[in-house]
């Protein structure tokens, strides 16, 4: 068989160009692969044994206190949850007020090859609080309460779970922690577990982000620790589909092992209507959530209960004066004993005052935003 010459020029141009297509196409799969490997190579890995607890370790922050599809990436700090009772030690040694972005760089280094650094080298990845907050489930299923990552995103990642009828240490910090700041935490609903409590959420379920409570609280350097229970604001928001419901379960502060001012402290939707407190110590804060303040002495114990009202939840018409002032009766009480906003514990206020009261929902802004 004989081929035209002009033909078979053709067909090896052809051949030649599929075979520098495939070669091409080769070059850039490889390329590409390199690529996706290089981009893998500048995440730091979540490390198995430092007795860190791992935040949704099977999405894309990889077991990092961080949001779900959020890496830990080159260049930037990482977060991470400690064990129930223990603080984060590590975050950037640069930043050190409460600003953005400074706030969000918290946790160990990711260098630009993939590499964890760790900022403060003669320190542990955690440390224990100063061990004078516990919660105290007495709701029957287990409570999940969730702390805010701070120096970090400030999201609910931080979970300590409390079965029915226990105790757990909860985290608090002393002046030394970063930017001498609270600890803050969300209090789930009896039943809700950790993995659905604490992360953000969205309006369809009264938890997470929509938690009906709030806590937090410090200790200053006279060893005095300051706890405070309230209202989330996101809770009573007019976007809130049961802003008017009240929840099924309350909270409130007890004191053991030396003396506590600002009891009672409570929380009882049984007794109480949405947005109310029961307490002679009372303010009001950011997005008009009331909230109570209690003081410990050096060497108390202070507990946050967690408790069944013992019904269903009810739904109620909120007037709308309810969220701008506490309706509870014993709200007019006086007392002169002074009262140390968790978040700057060098500010001494006394409740009876309104200036005062002005004065502590501006300091406590921060602890319930």
């Amino acid at each position: 068989m004989q081929f035209n010459s002009v033909v078979i020029s053709q067909l090896l141009l052809t051949l030649a160009s599929v075979s520098m297509g495939a070669s091409t196409a080769f070059k850039e799969h490889h390329q590409h692969q390199r690529a996706t490997l290089e981009k893998r190579a500048t995440t730091c890995k979540f490390p198995t044994d430092k007795n860190l607890v791992a935040v949704t370790p099977n999405s894309k922050n990889g077991g990092w206190a961080l949001s779900p599809d959020q890496e830990c990436t080159a260049g930037s700090y990482c977060p991470y949850a400690c064990p129930p009772g223990q603080l984060m030690a590590q975050w950037d040694p640069s930043a050190t007020s409460y600003s953005y972005p400074e706030s969000e760089r918290g946790g160990i280094y990711c260098n630009e090859n993939g590499e964890i650094e760790v900022p403060f080298s003669s320190k542990d990845w955690c440390y224990s609080g100063k061990g004078t907050l516990q919660a105290s489930n007495k709701a029957g299923s287990n409570v999940a309460f969730c702390q805010t990552v701070l120096p970090g995103n400030e999201a609910m990642l931080i979970p300590t779970n409390v079965d029915g009828g226990s105790t757990e240490d909860l985290a608090i910090p002393g002046t030394e922690y970063w930017a001498s700041t609270a600890a803050h935490y969300y209090i789930n609903p009896p039943g809700v577990s950790t993995e659905d409590g604490c992360v953000w959420g969205s309006t369809a379920n009264p938890y997470g982000n929509w938690s009906p409570y709030v806590a937090g609280g410090n200790v200053d350097d006279s060893g005095n620790s300051f706890v405070k229970i309230g209202w989330n604001p996101i809770y009573l928001e007019d976007a809130t589909p049961f802003k008017n419901t009240k929840p099924d379960f309350g909270v409130k502060i007890t004191c053991s092992e030396g003396q506590c001012n600002g009891l009672p402290c409570e929380i009882d939707p049984s007794k109480n209507g949405v947005n109310e407190v029961s307490s002679s110590q009372s303010s009001n804060g950011a997005g008009g959530a009331n909230s109570c303040v209690v003081t410990g002495s050096k060497g108390a114990k202070v507990t946050i209960e967690v408790f069944s009202t013992g019904g269903v939840s009810k739904r109620e018409e909120v007037p709308i004066q309810s969220l701008l002032s506490n309706k509870d009766s014993s709200s007019n009480h006086t007392n002169s004993t002074p009262v140390v906003d968790p978040i700057n514990s060098g500010v001494s206020l006394s409740a009876a005052s309104p200036v005062v009261v002005m004065t502590l929902v501006a300091l406590t802004t921060f602890l319930f935003c």
